[in-house]
C-alpha cells in the first residue's frame, strides 16, 4: 500500500532514457514545471534537471514542495536526486526503477566506495571507466577517489526517501546492503574531517573584522554577515543568505550597569535545518553585532525582503538575496586579506568557533545550545570536550 503522503498511480518502472528522438516539447515541459518550483530547487542547472528527471521525478518534487518540505530538505534531494539519475543513465542506460532493486543499490555501493589499491590492479574494481568519464562530463564527478561514506549513505538515504514518497519501499533496510556498506568504510577507513578545518573563534574573528576597516558597503556587509553569523550562534550560510529583514524583531535595549543600553535584536529562524515548520526558534543579539546589521542596513537602504544581496562593481546593491556560497567565499576572501590560509576555513567555522568559543570562556554547554540551536548534546558537547582536554591537565602533564 502506498505510504501517506505519496503520490498515486505511479509506474514502479523506469522510464527509457531521453534520446535524440525525444521531442523538444518534452524538455521544455519540464523545464517550465520545474520554473513553478525555481524558489526552493538548485535552478542553475535547470535545463540539465529538465533532461536528466522524469516526468514522475518532478511529480515528485512539486508534491513535496506543496506538503512544505524545507527548502534546503528539497535542494539536497533534487541535487541527490540528479545525481542518482545521471549515474543511473551511465550505469545501466535506463533512468533509475521504481522502487530501486537490491541488485541496483549494490551496484551503487560498489561504484562509490572502493579501495584505491585494489582498483589500479583491477579496474573492474569500483566505478568502471566509462561511467566515471561519463558523470566527468556532465560535472557531477569532480574528485578522484572513493566517495565518503557519509555521503553514500546520504544519498542512499535520499533515494529510501524519494521511494517512500512514491509509495514503495525498496531494499534500503536489507541486511545484504548494510553488510555491502560495513564492509566497504572497513575496507578503506577515512579520517573523518570537520566541515571547516579551523574553527573561527574570537581572536580569528577579530583579525577578519578588522580587514573590514572602512565605510563601503562591501566592508558593512561582511562585517555585519561575521558578526552575526558567530554571534546568533554559528549560523548555518543558508540561514545567513537567505535571511530577511521580516524575521528581525526589536527588543527593549539590555541595560548595563555603568554604560548607555546596549541594542537588542530577536531572529526568528522559523524552519531551519533539525526544526519542523510549526516551531519558530528565536536567537537574540545584544550590542556590536545589532549596530553592525544596522549600520549595513541603512547604509544599502534596505527596508523589506533580502538582508544580505550582492553588491555589483559599481556599488549597486541587488534586490537578490545572497547565495549561500557566497557566505563561504566571503569569510575565505577576508581570511586571505588577514594573511590567514584560506583553505583552512569555511562558513562551518563560525559555527564550531562560536560552541569552541563559548567553551573556552565557561559558559554552561545548556546555554550555549541555546543560541546555537544544537539538537544533539552529543553534536555540540564535541566542541567542549576537545576544548576541555586542550586546556587540561591531562594535555599538560610535562
Amino acid at each position: 500500500m502506498p505510504v501517506d503522503g505519496c503520490i498515486a498511480g505511479q509506474n514502479p518502472v523506469s522510464e527509457p532514457p531521453l534520446t535524440s528522438s525525444t521531442s523538444k516539447s518534452t524538455v521544455e515541459r519540464r523545464s517550465e514545471e520545474l520554473d513553478t518550483i525555481a524558489a526552493v530547487l538548485p535552478m542553475e542547472r535547470r535545463d540539465e534537471l529538465a533532461e536528466l528527471l522524469t516526468d514522475q521525478d518532478v511529480e515528485t518534487l512539486k508534491h513535496l514542495v506543496e506538503r512544505g518540505m524545507g527548502d534546503n530538505t528539497l535542494r539536497a534531494l533534487t541535487s541527490d536526486l540528479a545525481y542518482l539519475e545521471a549515474w543511473g543513465l551511465a550505469a545501466t542506460g535506463r533512468s533509475l526503477p521504481w522502487p530501486a532493486p537490491e541488485a541496483l543499490l549494490l551496484k551503487f555501493v560498489a561504484h562509490h566506495l572502493w579501495d584505491p589499491e585494489k582498483h589500479a590492479g583491477d579496474p573492474d574494481h569500483g566505478m568502471p571507466a566509462a561511467v566515471d568519464e561519463k558523470l566527468r562530463q556532465q560535472g557531477f564527478l569532480k574528485s578522484v577517489g572513493p566517495h565518503a561514506p557519509a555521503t553514500v549513505r546520504r544519498r542512499l538515504a535520499n533515494w529510501s526517501t524519494l521511494n517512500k514518497w512514491r509509495g514503495f519501499d525498496g531494499a534500503f533496510a536489507s541486511p545484504a546492503l548494510k553488510s555491502a556498506i560495513r564492509l566497504a568504510v572497513r575496507a578503506v577507513p577515512r579520517t573523518r574531517r570537520r566541515k571547516s578545518a579551523k574553527a573561527v573563534t574570537s581572536d580569528v574573528l577579530a583579525k577578519l573584522l578588522a580587514t573590514c576597516d572602512s565605510d563601503s558597503l562591501r566592508d558593512l556587509r561582511d562585517r555585519a554577515i561575521l558578526m552575526l553569523a558567530f554571534a546568533s550562534g554559528g549560523r548555518r550560510r543558508s540561514e545567513i543568505a537567505g535571511l530577511r529583514l521580516e524575521q528581525l524583531t526589536v527588543e527593549a535595549p539590555i541595560e548595563v550597569p555603568g554604560g548607555p543600553p546596549l541594542p537588542s535584536l530577536a531572529i526568528h529562524l522559523g524552519r531551519t535545518k533539525t526544526t519542523t515548520g510549526e516551531q519558530d526558534d528565536v536567537v537574540y543579539l545584544t550590542g556590536r553585532p545589532v549596530e553592525a546589521l544596522n549600520a549595513w542596513l541603512a547604509a544599502a537602504k534596505i527596508d523589506k525582503g533580502s538582508v544580505f544581496r550582492g553588491i555589483g562593481r559599481w556599488g549597486t546593491v541587488s534586490r537578490r538575496a545572497l547565495d549561500p556560497q557566497s557566505v563561504n567565499a566571503i569569510l575565505k576572501q577576508r581570511a586571505k586579506m588577514a594573511g590567514l590560509e584560506p583553505g583552512e576555513f569555511s562558513a562551518h567555522g563560525l559555527r564550531s568557533g562560536y560552541l569552541t568559543e563559548a567553551a573556552n570562556r565557561g559558559i554552561p554547554l545548556p546555554e550555549a545550545m541555546e543560541q546555537s540551536r544544537h539538537r544533539s548534546v552529543q553534536q555540540a558537547s564535541s566542541y567542549y570536550n576537545t576544548a576541555g582536554r586542550r586546556s587540561g591537565r591531562a594535555a599538560r602533564m610535562l
